[in-house]
């Protein structure tokens, strides 16, 4: 199996951090591998927020968790949604999972392929931090919640255009504890027509 395949088929979701904060240079490999993704007519129009001070972690998790208490779900909502709310209910919930890097991936708004390209970004990211031994995982509640008056002020505050949206974000850092094993892949996802 080549280096590429491997690295695909080994990289996990990671949710426990510890503390160490990711080197200058691995930051600068994994922002690089996320400007080389693909976009649409080469637009190049994502953005991507390194956040690294944990005070404004901090901020952001508490501005998160407040959005959630005030925000209402009905029972045809994302589960995954429903089930964010619940947990940032109780007090040690962190939507970062307390990586030391969070990298905000946002785009413009009026930008059709938008989510496409900075999803190929997104998958850049994590690919790259695992080549280099760290751990990562797509985190959703900016992007569910980036409307959410409070979260936008915050936002511009960072530096992020008003006319962006928050597509997703990447918790980055070095694993605490072993890798989670591979979950089964769901058969029948393959529609070959030939």
């Amino acid at each position: 199996m080549n280096d590429i395949i491997q690295n695909i088929k080994t990289r996990r979701s990671i949710r426990k951090y510890d503390k160490r904060q990711i080197t200058d240079e691995a930051l600068g490999s994994i922002i690089e591998a996320a400007q080389y993704a693909p976009s649409g007519s080469n637009s190049q129009s994502w953005l991507f927020t390194v956040i690294q001070k944990q005070e404004i972690l901090s901020e952001l998790n508490q501005l998160i968790r407040r959005a959630f208490a005030g925000a209402t779900f009905d029972e045809h909502e994302y589960p995954a949604k429903i089930r964010s709310k619940q947990a940032a209910e109780k007090e040690h919930y962190c939507f970062y999972y307390h990586a030391p890097t969070l990298i905000v991936v946002t785009n413009k708004q009026d930008y059709p392929n938008a989510m496409a390209d900075s999803g190929l970004a997104l998958e850049n990211i994590f690919l790259t931090a695992h080549s280099l031994g760290l751990g990562s995982c797509w985190v959703n509640q900016l992007a569910w919640l980036c409307a959410v008056p409070e979260v936008r002020a915050a936002l511009t505050q960072l530096g992020i255009p008003e006319d962006h949206f928050v597509c997703g974000a990447a918790a980055i850092g070095y694993p605490d504890g072993p890798q989670p094993p591979a979950p089964l892949r769901k058969p029948g996802t393959v529609n070959l027509v030939r």
